[in-house]
């Protein structure tokens, strides 16, 4: 006998009581009616017909389920004009119980010929209850607060994602058999209709339990957690995660899980791909906002001013570091996780949505190293560079090896345009040293400003970035444009002063000694704007000493300039000295001479007078002065005291010794002899303090 393709009724439209004649005499009645029986079937069946007709009247109701809940008035009516009792409870007929007999509807319902479909394909009545039940659950479903349904209770989820499941099934199922303009072409289209509200309630889900961890507040979370608490979660770790993103508690990627799978197997692949990228780039920038970063164009960084920008740099590094580290980690942990059936897709939405964002703070990074240079961003320019440079290893282990290497060439290149546009900036404090034209001295042959910044701008570069400079100068100043003008010099045989250093300088130690160099060179200009050549001396020993101090308390400046360098310069130093204290002490000492004071081997009192008095008048005239210089460095302040003393007093002294008795005691002495040594070395004590004091101040 041929198979019709007519299923078999629901067990479901059929009293639980009944005994089995009544179902018997159904299927022969069916069977009898049936135009493809023998006459031997049909002969049986018109037997147990007339068998049955003769029964009484209540034996012969077999009323389904679906009828008996059509017509509730008759039935009771029925029942009490023949007295009977009252029968049991009717079986209530819900989305769960129809949802086997659509289980079975499509598990027997497969693709037909042409013939076969012609000859009659029926659809069971219960197909019609089953779909307003479905739009009843959807419509209850989206009567539901957003904010509540990522935390349904699993089996009422499950419920509603079996009936989509079913409906898009049933709708697939039913198109490859019928065409739209056939008798079942409304019915299809129903479903059709049922199924997009489905797909589109899923979608509106989909997207809000995406957006649950960045858009709902801290009351409104616990006001979620108090309408539908999770069995089991424990609500204190929820809280301490919720700064990790993607932060979705495992209930919600549970669901989320679930809704993409129904969607993707629905046909909405596009839809839900679509509704994930839009989301989780909108929470990705939201996210960077927080954390101080904004997208900015090429243009808007060209315009900006230094000190804005240099704002802009930070939230960027951190930015940057949290994307590489963290987020980019978390966001392909979220994808592998909801789409953990289809790879390759959630490799494809991470790959897109977090190439995006990692190109967009790339931009910001070129944008910057082509930015007007100045000495001030090369630290920021630093902190970037190495901020590219650390976090490669984190962008090759998280992203899919293509993508990969494609970022990591973008950035190589953004990094090497930083690492040069570093190098030009250092290299630019050449050219801000020799900007310094100033014709003005510094008062008391102080340290100079350009000393101390440039000093401490070294200082700072090599304490905090030696060995990024060590790495940018290396890896990037031999692709430097050969026509630049802050081309860093190859300082191997560049200055003739350390030509037979054996020590081999890095090309970073070479820029920095040429910039000493510099210094050196510029200072020495400036010493000779002083009129008074021990003014000039004391200038070039401060700064001198200044710069000394410098590199000796750094232990990475001193290891770039070398030991070689740093004896050379307080040899320099030592030359100062000697030329300051034969300009200043020399000639105060030269009154102190035997010259003239014998003649015939007496002494000569009116020579003896003069030289006393040019004694006390210089000495007198080194105080007032030199007390107004200034030696801000103790140690180099005492060292010329000393020396000073060491000269001045042991000559002073024995001149005293040997000439004060040849002067008349008394107001002679008191006129000649105005100072004893003790007095010279307290004298001594006040130089270079910076205060300018007279010894008839002091006396009175």
């Amino acid at each position: 006998m041929e198979k019709n393709h007519q299923p078999e009724k629901s067990s479901s439209f059929n009293e639980g009581d009944d005994d089995e004649k009544n179902s018997c005499a159904d299927n022969t009645l069916q069977a009898a009616e049936s135009p493809k029986c023998s006459n031997e079937e049909k002969s049986a069946a018109v037997e147990i017909t007339e068998v049955e007709m003769e029964k009484p009247e209540e034996m012969k109701t077999g009323k389904t389920e679906i009828e008996e809940i059509e017509k509730p008035e008759e039935k009771e009516k029925e029942g009490g004009e023949l007295g009977e009792p009252t029968p049991p409870p009717e079986i209530k007929y819900t989305l769960e119980t129809a949802s086997e007999d659509i289980e079975r509807f499509l598990s027997n319902l497969s693709t037909p010929t042409e013939e076969e479909v012609e000859a009659g394909l029926e659809i069971p009545e219960f197909i019609e209850k089953y779909l307003d039940l479905v739009e009843e659950k959807i419509t209850k479903h989206e009567s539901l607060d957003t904010k509540v349904k990522g935390c349904q209770l699993p089996e009422d989820d499950a419920s509603f994602l079996k009936a989509v499941d079913q409906i898009s099934k049933m709708y697939k199922n039913l198109s490859a058999v019928f065409k739209l303009d056939s008798n079942q072409g409304p019915l299809i289209n129903r479903i059709g209709r049922i199924q997009q509200g489905a797909m589109s309630n899923l979608e509106d889900e989909f997207r809000s339990l995406l957006e649950e961890p960045r858009f709902v507040e801290p009351e409104q979370k616990q006001e979620v957690a108090d309408q539908c608490p999770i069995p089991g979660q424990d609500q204190s770790a929820e809280s301490n995660e919720e700064s990790n993103l993607p932060g979705h508690s495992q209930e919600v990627l549970a669901n989320l899980n679930k809704i993409a799978k129904e969607m993707i197997s629905g046909g909405h692949e596009s839809e839900c791909c679509e509704v994930y990228m839009i989301t989780r780039r909108n929470v990705m920038e939201e996210t960077l906002n927080k954390l101080g970063f904004e997208k900015i164009s090429i243009d808007e960084v060209q315009k900006m001013q230094l000190e804005a920008l240099e704002r802009e740099i930070p939230p960027w590094i951190k930015a940057f570091k949290q994307c590489a580290n963290v987020y980019f980690s978390a966001e392909r942990k979220l994808a592998e996780t909801i789409f953990s059936d289809y790879p390759s897709l959630s490799g494809s939405l991470f790959s897109n949505l977090t190439r995006g964002m990692f190109i967009q703070l790339l931009n910001f990074a070129e944008a910057v190293a082509i930015s007007k240079r100045s000495t001030e961003k090369l630290f920021k320019f630093l902190d970037m560079y190495e901020t590219l440079r650390d976090s490669l290893s984190a962008i090759e282990s998280v992203f899919p090896e293509e993508c990969a290497k494609e970022l990591r060439a973008e950035t190589t290149t953004a990094r090497s345009r930083i690492g040069e546009t570093a190098i030009c900036i250092f290299c630019d404090l050449e050219n801000s040293i020799k900007s310094d034209t100033g014709k003005t001295p510094v008062p008391g042959g102080a340290v100079h400003p350009l000393t101390r910044y440039t000093m401490n701008y070294l200082k700072y570069a090599c304490d905090e970035y030696k060995d990024t400079l060590e790495q940018v100068f290396k890896e990037h100043s031999k692709i430097e444009r050969a026509d630049s003008t802050s081309r860093p010099r190859n300082y191997e045989g560049d200055s003739e002063n350390y030509n037979n250093d054996e020590e081999n300088h890095s090309p970073f130690s070479g820029q920095l000694m040429r910039i000493m160099d510099l210094l050196d060179s510029i200072l020495e200009t400036k010493s000779k704007l002083y009129k008074d050549v021990s003014l000039s001396c004391i200038f070039m020993m401060n700064n001198g000493r200044y710069m000394l101090q410098k590199i000796k308390g750094s232990a990475e400046i001193h290891q770039a300039m070398g030991d070689t360098w740093c004896r050379k310069r307080s040899s320099y130093l030592r030359n100062y000295h000697r030329n300051y204290q034969r300009e200043t002490w020399t000639k105060l000492l030269g009154c102190l001479s035997n010259e003239g004071l014998n003649v015939n081997g007496k002494v000569v009192k009116p020579v003896l007078k003069e030289k006393f008095k040019s004694f006390n008048a210089m000495f007198d005239e080194i105080h007032k002065t030199q007390s107004s210089w200034v030696v801000y460095d103790k140690q180099l302040q005492s060292e010329l005291r000393v020396s000073i003393s060491a000269v001045v007093i042991p000559a002073y002294r024995s001149f005293l010794g040997r000439f004060s008795g040849y002067l008349d005691s008394g107001r002679q002495t008191e006129k000649y002899i105005k100072f004893q040594p003790d007095d010279i070395e307290t004298y001594i004590d006040e130089l270079f303090d910076g205060n300018p004091a007279s010894m008839a101040r002091r006396k009175t």
